[in-house]
């Protein structure tokens, strides 16, 4: 007993330091070794990559069928004899409906699995690109890109859940970033068939084309598992007792605040986003006179500075933290903002529109991370989307508000589309850089952690419970004696 009691000896004390300089060593190896890109990529397993590739290949798709509008609001506007702000109107119903898809496919996402609605969601989104090609008249055509725009919403939730939920954490921030520029890779291949197409053939080829998506079902269907985690919190409820209304209630009791926080950090993305995209080809051919050429090459690079800025963004938050490095962004693409529109030199207007696109995607590759590691862990299929699609919801009239002012603030006798581009995106950007900095983080929370915390929650209320309904007892049985 004595000699337990004694203090170690010297030769002890030195072999425990050096296994803790051992070990010290190790982990610093081991963050070093998951710090690297490299590693982080060729880490994850065949079934990660191949959930992944789905998630980002729906995303591009899904971007790509949306930009065909985009680029093509000149020539709808045209064959339909209306002026471009009206067919802009079908780009804004379009955000509008998002938030409608986002909340029904999310809530069949928790409540069935990503898996099925992740399918029947791609299906729909296809027949209706298809369908806008052969519209008779803008009516139809507003009506087709309406219920494109539920299934767009539906989309992007279902997308990043599963692949957030089967990646591991300390993946999330790189495949954050590049799972979020599919969004920019669905613009780049819309331009480069909007130069090959466009002139030739006419827009509505582009609509046709852009019904392809439905192919991705297949590789869905026969190779992308579901999500772990949901299976996780789906066992749970059930040997908790819970239904999936209860736990519906019970989310929206104790995290309201978070949704509306997380609504108004959206909008602002949103608003940045399309604020700064939506019209710039536009812009760019009506107010600068650039040539279908020269507005295909500069979306091009302006897409390939947008994936490797959201890509290097979504690693760096890893290291740094995902508010600071969109603070950082934010910051970057408001200074770049005289930059990417004042130029009339081709050459400058390049090197603008590279940065800009950079730094504002590059703030939004962290959000598919951000958000769903702020989420209510059993919600996860209907949060991230809901409050994504509701700040597009907000920021939904952009383009159209940018159109019609820039119609009204006219310059030389041109529409002076570029001035409220950058005057309207700097406000915005001072609302994004302000929540940021207001709001919280979770990163590298562990999911399936999380499930756990949530059962153990659900046992002690009903034992709490339990005991309530006892001492009520007590106290009716003493009260009667």
């Amino acid at each position: 007993m004595e000699e337990l009691n004694q203090p170690p000896s010297q030769n002890a004390s030195k072999s425990t330091a050096t296994a803790d300089l051992e070990s010290n060593s190790r982990n610093k190896n081991n963050v070093v070794n998951a710090q690297n890109p490299w590693k982080l990529l060729t880490s994850i397993n065949k079934q990660q990559g191949l959930t992944f590739a789905a998630a980002f290949l729906g995303w591009t798709l899904d971007a790509f069928d949306f930009f065909t509008v985009v680029l093509s609001v000149p020539y709808i506007a045209k064959e339909f004899r209306t002026e471009p702000s009206v067919i802009t109107g079908s780009i804004t119903i379009t955000l509008c409906l998002r938030p409608l898809g986002a909340a029904i496919f999310g809530l069949l996402a928790d409540r069935y699995g990503r898996r099925y609605p992740l399918m029947a969601d791609i299906i729909l989104y296809s027949v209706m690109e298809l369908a806008s090609g052969f519209a008779p008249n803008f009516l139809v055509f507003f009506i087709l890109r309406a219920i494109f725009g539920i299934a767009m919403g539906g989309e992007w939730g279902l997308g990043t859940a599963l692949a957030m939920e089967v990646l591991p954490p300390e993946t999330r921030g790189l495949f954050s970033g590049i799972l979020q520029q599919g969004y920019a890779v669905g613009f780049l291949l819309a331009s480069i068939l909007y130069y090959a197409v466009i002139e030739n053939i006419g827009w509505r080829a582009m609509f046709w084309i852009g019904s392809f998506p439905a192919l991705l079902v297949v590789l869905i269907r026969f190779f992308v598992p579901e999500s772990p985690v949901w299976k996780a919190h789906r066992n749970a409820r059930k040997s908790g007792g819970k239904t999936f209304l209860s736990s519906t209630k019970l989310a929206l009791k104790h995290h309201w605040k978070k949704f509306i926080y997380c609504v108004l950090l959206m909008s602002c993305f949103s608003f940045m986003s399309h604020g700064t995209q939506d019209l710039y080809p536009t812009f760019l051919k009506t107010q600068l006179g650039f040539t279908t050429a020269q507005v295909t090459i500069l979306t091009v690079v302006a897409n390939i500075g947008a994936i490797i800025g959201g890509s290097i963004c979504g690693y760096l938050s890893q290291l740094f933290g995902r508010r600071k490095t969109i603070f950082t962004s934010v910051v970057l693409a408001a200074c770049f903002m005289p930059l990417y529109i004042l130029p009339k030199n081709f050459g400058l207007l390049i090197v603008g529109a590279f940065a800009e696109y950079f730094c504002v995607q590059g703030a939004l590759g962290i959000v598919p991370a951000h958000l769903n590691e702020l989420s209510p862990p059993e919600f996860r299929g209907t949060f991230p989307g809901l409050t994504y699609q509701l700040g597009t919801l907000v920021a939904s009239s952009s383009a159209q508000v940018e159109a019609k002012l820039g119609e009204i603030f006219k310059k030389n006798g041109t529409y002076n589309y570029g001035f409220v581009i950058v005057m309207l995106s700097l406000i915005v950007m001072t609302l994004l850089a302000l929540l940021t900095i207001l709001g919280k983080e979770n990163k590298d929370a562990n999911f399936i952690e999380q499930v756990e915390i949530v059962e153990q929650i659900t046992v002690n209320d009903k034992s709490k419970e339990k005991e309530t309904e006892q001492d009520e007892k007590v106290a009716v049985t003493i009260k009667d004696i």
